[in-house]
């Protein structure tokens, strides 16, 4: 599905990806981890395509995807949960998910499957409040809802967790664990919370300076070297 094949990245003088290579498969998720300003935002920018790379390769579904622009990538199936949310603040919660669909044409682009209220309920009682109205973590869900009306075969999430109530996380873990579980779509999954990412992942890499220092499966990330990896 996604394969990742020693991208390397730079800004200005900095080089922010040294050789980064994963893979992730249909019906797997990946976790990407370590501490702050490793690199790990910027990974998933690259793959899509929000930053561009130096050298090396991603391809998607076979397809070298390398040099196409985010819209390009979309439009192949990749939906994106960046950090911070960043939904339309102005717009309604409805219009916000209308702007997922923007990669459908015709009649299929005119109306929100309700499949997506069966996840998140609470979006469908707030359908006409501003984006920016919403809780910190009814952003969240918005933001989750909109990247999976595009019915993406791969979906990265960004730091979900960040600034979220512990009810709300565990409502969003439930989410990930369906759609990684319907085998119907890849995961790529940026976590700092630790526990929240062991208990969704089949993989993981630990970045460190840009570097890719550990990977291995799900069994292998109980190993305490690993958690000492991540800690301050």
């Amino acid at each position: 599905m996604l394969k990742v094949n020693n991208i390397n990245q730079y800004y200005g003088g900095s080089h922010t990806l040294r050789s980064v290579s994963m893979q992730v498969q249909i019906g797997q998720c990946i976790a990407v981890l370590g501490r702050n300003g490793v690199g790990k935002t910027t990974l998933l920018q690259c793959l899509m395509g929000v930053q561009s790379i130096r050298n090396g390769s991603i391809e998607f579904n076979g397809q070298d995807i390398s040099r196409l622009p985010p819209y390009q990538r979309a439009r192949l199936g990749i939906a994106y949960v960046p950090q911070g949310r960043e939904i339309f603040s102005r717009l309604t919660v409805e219009e916000n998910i209308l702007m997922g669909m923007a990669t459908q044409s015709g009649s299929k682009a005119k109306k929100i499957k309700s499949d997506i209220f069966e996840l998140f309920p609470v979006l469908k009682t707030m359908m006409n409040r501003r984006g920016g109205d919403l809780s910190g973590g009814q952003q969240q869900q918005l933001a989750i809802a909109r990247a999976l009306v595009s019915e993406p075969k791969l979906i990265i999430f960004d730091e979900p967790t960040e600034g979220i109530q512990p009810s709300i996380i565990k409502d969003i873990g439930r989410v990930i664990a369906m759609l990684r579980d319907q085998g119907n779509m890849a995961i790529v999954l940026c976590e700092q919370y630790f526990d929240f990412a062991q208990a969704l992942a089949d993989t993981f890499i630990v970045l460190s300076r840009g570097e890719v220092i550990a990977s291995g499966d799900s069994k292998q990330m109980s190993d305490p070297s690993i958690r000492q990896l991540l800690s301050v």
